[in-house]
């Protein structure tokens, strides 16, 4: 992997290319990501690059995060991560990583955590199937029968029960830029990215195209 950014999502919208098909697309707001620190094979046994993205006020973090970005001398951010990058040699301390570091066309990775369902049942879940909706029937949305007969007597691991849903980290593969705007650094991402508006969302380099 030699590209890599974060990035925090706005929305969706819809673009024309120069054939005039309709292009769904994500709006992602990437970077300016700041270089906080490179990692060598020498001082830490492996090489990486940790970047701050996200500017927020200094009382908001703690003395030994703030002295982090003291020594790096760059404003407090709000998010920190490592990329273990091929070139990580290649950047300094303090340096910037904006959104053209990606091109119309490159194929990405994005990360974020899921949008939260709360509570659901094993319908909505796991697609389960409802009982009659008759008023005779007793049995509409109901679990049903779960465990086995007298051996084992009892439910078996793995079984779709009703449980919490969504808001779990979540990585779509494949995706490819569509625009890139360099004075805004917006990326533009043809179809749908995981996580609500403002989520942060993890921009890398397709590990399969």
């Amino acid at each position: 992997m030699k590209k890599a950014i974060l990035a925090t999502k706005v929305g969706m919208t819809q673009i024309w290319d120069d054939q005039g098909v309709l292009i769904p697309v994500t709006v992602l707001q990437a970077g300016p990501c700041v270089v906080t620190q490179v990692k060598t094979v020498e001082n830490d046994g492996y090489s990486a690059v940790q970047v701050g993205f996200g500017d927020i006020r200094e009382k908001l973090v703690n003395k030994p995060r703030k002295g982090q970005f003291d020594k790096a001398g760059v404003s407090v951010k709000r998010y920190i991560k490592e990329f273990r990058l091929e070139n990580a040699e290649d950047y300094k301390v303090a340096d910037e990583i904006k959104a053209d570091i990606f091109a119309v066309g490159d194929k990405i990775d994005v990360t974020a955590i899921s949008k939260g369902k709360g509570f659901e049942s094993a319908i909505r879940k796991y697609g389960q199937s409802r009982g009659p909706m008759g008023h005779g029937s007793k049995f509409h949305r109901h679990q049903g029968s779960n465990g086995t007969s007298a051996t084992p007597s009892r439910v078996l691991p793995g079984k779709g029960m009703p449980s919490h849903m969504g808001h779990v980290q979540v990585t779509t593969q494949n995706l490819t830029v569509v625009k890139v705007d360099a004075e805004k650094n917006l990326i533009l991402v043809k179809g749908a990215v995981p996580g609500p508006k403002k989520a942060l969302i993890t921009v890398k380099e397709a590990v399969k195209a």
